[in-house]
């Protein structure tokens, strides 16, 4: 905990905060603008899943840069201070250094996803919408965002340790981007490989095309493909803890 409190005390001069609000609320004016226009044209399919959906595409192409970013900054400390010399000299365990960054990250993300999930709630409320909100939407939108996070985090957090230029992370952050962008576009045995494309693919709501029309669908995933994020997400971390612990300094 000591080690997780000090990472924020890093923070406090990087004005972080400031700069996911700033990304975030770009997104969602972005997104709730979207939105008002489709409404607009089509009074019908006045539905709080239209939101959900939006924000979760969009969530495809910002989160992995914010994450980029995020994880960039956090790291990007221990490479310009050269600390991980320091952590061989003192009795601190690089590896629960490693540990606290990525929560830290996680910790960062979920303040974004929240931000979203208050967004969509009061969207829903000033536009009054047909259907009310269903509260156990909004947390499964949370959870399935959030494990999203915790991959794109944890390969983040890897590649920026491992190397000192950080243009390096921040371009795998935007090709991130570009592919959950386009990922629903792939057919669904290669959504699977590219992580980004989670974004979409844990939305507890979908947009369903068929012959004659497009209708919102609420998605009932399966614990398969909850338990599959979270396999590459402790694969990510776990390889990436110990070559980072391991390697020379």
């Amino acid at each position: 905990m000591k080690i997780l409190i000090l990472e924020y005390m890093k923070l406090r001069r990087k004005k972080i905060f400031l700069m996911i609000t700033l990304f975030i609320s770009v997104e969602i004016a972005w997104a709730l603008m979207s939105v008002s226009i489709a409404l607009s044209r089509n009074p019908s399919n006045s539905s709080w899943m239209s939101t959900m959906v939006t924000l979760s595409s969009m969530n495809g192409l910002f989160l992995p840069i914010i994450s980029a970013v995020v994880m960039s900054r956090i790291c990007d400390m221990e490479h310009k201070g050269n600390t991980w010399k320091l952590l061989m000299s003192v009795d601190i365990n690089p590896r629960k250094v490693y540990g606290a960054k990525y929560l830290c990250g996680n910790f960062l993300l979920l303040y974004a996803v929240v931000l979203q999930a208050i967004a969509i709630i009061i969207f829903n409320i000033l536009k009054g919408l047909s259907e009310p909100i269903l509260f156990t939407m909004v947390l499964r939108f949370i959870l399935g965002t959030s494990l999203a996070n915790m991959a794109v985090l944890a390969l983040q957090q890897w590649i920026s340790l491992s190397i000192k230029n950080q243009s390096f992370a921040l371009c795998i952050g935007m090709i991130g981007g570009f592919l959950g962008m386009t990922g629903d576009f792939f057919p669904i045995f290669v959504r699977r490989i590219f992580i980004w494309s989670y974004y979409s693919g844990l939305c507890p709501v979908a947009y369903y095309f068929d012959d004659e029309s497009a209708n919102y669908i609420i998605q009932n995933h399966s614990f398969g493909i909850f338990s599959i994020v979270i396999i590459i997400a402790l694969i990510f971390y776990i390889v990436g803890n110990i070559h980072i612990s391991r390697q020379e300094v």
